[in-house]
């Protein structure tokens, strides 16, 4: 079971999603009736919704990269660890996932807007799960795994 902590500290989200913690509730338990593989764990994670000034200024601390991006992700745990760490024990905390309202709403109009924020923070979830797109083998592996979190939402 996965659980997500939201973290609003830009009001422009509550423009696109009343409650950006309800919203996340609701996908969560969709999430979760089809989410089967960890079904006896309970998986934590922080998502920070942010805009353009705070994920740049985390993209140059951690990433040395001075400019703004769609998503950040911070892992606790490498793939193999973190694979170890799930069949010794119940609760692990993943990491955490930073969203850009900005690059949100230039990506999406207001119909599209839940869709790809769908797609960001999902492909953030799947980087705190250990994956990465650093080769074309890599990338292939971790758009599948996307996909398969993607038709989780679905109702």
């Amino acid at each position: 079971m996965i659980k997500i902590n939201i973290i609003s500290n830009n009001k422009i989200w509550y423009k696109f999603i009343k409650s950006p913690e309800n919203y996340f509730e609701k996908i969560i338990i969709n999430f979760n009736k089809k989410f089967k593989k960890y079904k006896k764990n309970r998986i934590f994670c922080t998502l920070l919704l942010s805009g353009d000034k705070e994920i740049k200024n985390l993209n140059n601390k951690f990433r040395k990269k001075n400019k703004s991006t769609d998503v950040l992700s911070f892992p606790f745990y490498n793939k193999k660890d973190l694979k170890r760490k799930l069949r010794k024990e119940k609760e692990i905390y993943l990491g955490d996932i930073i969203i850009n309202i900005n690059k949100v709403k230039n990506r999406s109009n207001k119909n599209l807007f839940k869709h790809e924020l769908n797609k960001l923070w999902v492909h953030g979830l799947t980087h705190l799960f250990g994956y990465d797109h650093k080769q074309d083998k890599d990338f292939y592996d971790m758009s599948k795994v996307e996909k398969k979190f993607l038709s989780y939402l679905k109702k």
